[in-house]
């Protein structure tokens, strides 16, 4: 077995019927040699801003106040060679029909998943998947995932998706990486412009990308990997 890998896991708008659009599901990912050290960088850069190291950086607390310092964050993550991200946008829930296909929208909710990270995961390597809690069904979530990417991969022996967990994200800088990704991503997908400062982070990941964060990538792309997917492929 070669390297192995943390992978850090969330989602945007993820319930059928939230009221929202568009979902997103994303990962961060980085050889498990290197969380540490950024871990701790992205805790100095929030030192560098005055901003206490235990403050949880998501895209929700996006602000005029505080924009320069996400501004530094997604430098951080374009400057980090060991760092990557990948998406799975489903650009409209509204057109989802999984009595069609005889599942549920949990049934579909892990095949996402499976989608999202099969582009990651390599026979070669090992990876440990962290995934933010969020309630008290996270449990059942995670076993769920775990048998659904080992059975996928024929990884009975779970040599290479070792473990599925949930953790905290304000205890994790990676996950709050993550989830500052996603709900950029997210934001484009639904075509909001009613924050300035989001709109400011959006338009820097898009000149760092080279991306729209609207469109599929080229499946080999490494940095920014985006995929979205279209209602009636793989079962919607």
């Amino acid at each position: 077995m070669g390297d192995t890998y943390n992978i850090y896991c969330d989602e945007s708008c993820h319930l059928r019927n939230d009221g929202q659009k568009a979902m997103v599901l994303g990962a961060l990912w980085c050889p498990a040699s290197e969380v540490r050290p950024c871990n701790e960088q992205i805790r100095a850069i929030k030192s560098r801003h005055n901003v206490n190291r235990k403050f949880e950086v998501k895209w929700t607390k996006v602000s005029p106040g505080k924009v320069a310092l996400y501004r530094d964050l997604l430098d951080y993550f374009f400057d980090a060679d060991a760092l990557h991200f990948r998406a799975l946008i489903v650009p409209d829930k509204s057109r989802l029909t999984h009595e069609a296909f005889d599942q549920t929208h949990d049934d579909w909710y892990f095949k996402m998943y499976f989608d999202l990270l099969k582009v990651i995961l390599e026979r070669k390597s090992s990876y440990r998947i962290f995934l933010d809690i969020k309630d008290t069904r996270s449990s059942r979530k995670v076993a769920k995932l775990h048998e659904v990417l080992t059975n996928n991969m024929y990884d009975f022996d779970r040599n290479i998706v070792r473990t599925v967990q949930t953790v905290h994200s304000h205890e994790i800088e990676l996950l709050q990486l993550c989830d500052l990704m996603i709900g950029a991503v997210s934001y484009a997908n639904r075509g909001l412009a009613t924050s300035l400062a989001k709109r400011d982070l959006i338009e820097q990941i898009r000149r760092r990308s080279g991306l729209k964060l609207t469109l599929t990538t080229l499946l080999r792309e490494q940095k920014v990997n985006l995929f979205r997917w279209k209602a009636g492929e793989a079962g919607a």
